[in-house]
């Protein structure tokens, strides 16, 4: 396990493993995320971060969700703070029972607020950390896992450009240019979810 959270009466340790030499301590603070990450971009940024859906396909609803007739969403979301992406989240969603069916495919919650929703802190496992340069930009990305009874998201989530953390709400001005370059259309190959690509 990538990522291990232990407290006891007088302490709490976050332990998080396999990161880059050169990851900040803020940058581990939204790795660590677990399903509050929008909450935590916006503190962070002061300002109000917005969920853009690219797509969301879900598999068919015949039935109510359940252990036996579970029903899965891929979706992709660009999280946006003053215009400018700051977060790619690519997901397969699990969803096992009518109440988390109802809140994400009917009332369209996003995966943390559904969290909320629920009044419920999932389990979180940190799969993979990654780095890559692209189009010049250092991007920085994580492969997680939250769940909780009746539902299950596996993400990954890419920060385009790494130099977000250090300059924060003087990046949102800089060149005012869409700052994404990865593509909505390639899948990634180097995570696997079931024997489908997830990205």
């Amino acid at each position: 396990m990538l990522a291990v959270d232990s407290y006891n009466v007088a302490s709490t340790q976050v332990s998080l493993s396999c990161v880059p030499e050169d990851t900040t301590g803020l940058e581990r603070i939204m790795l660590a995320a677990q399903g509050d990450l929008q909450r935590l971009l916006s503190t962070f940024f002061a300002r109000p971060i917005f969920i853009e859906c690219i797509y969301a396909n879900a598999s068919s609803r015949l039935k109510p969700a359940s252990p036996e007739n579970p029903i899965t969403q891929s979706r992709q979301v660009h999280l946006k703070c003053a215009s400018r992406v700051v977060c790619v989240a690519t997901s397969t969603v699990t969803i096992t029972s009518p109440e988390c069916e109802r809140l994400f495919l009917d009332e369209k919650f996003p995966i943390g607020q559904t969290f909320r929703q629920l009044r419920r802190n999932p389990r979180f496992s940190l799969l993979n950390v990654e780095t890559h340069a692209v189009g010049g930009k250092r991007e920085l990305r994580r492969t997680y896992r939250l769940e909780t009874e009746g539902f299950v998201a596996e993400i990954l989530e890419v920060f385009p450009d790494r130099d977000m953390f250090v300059k924060g709400e003087a990046w949102l001005t800089e060149g005012k240019v869409d700052s994404c370059a990865i593509s909505t259309e390639s899948k990634p190959e180097w995570h696997t979810m079931n024997g489908t690509a997830v990205h």
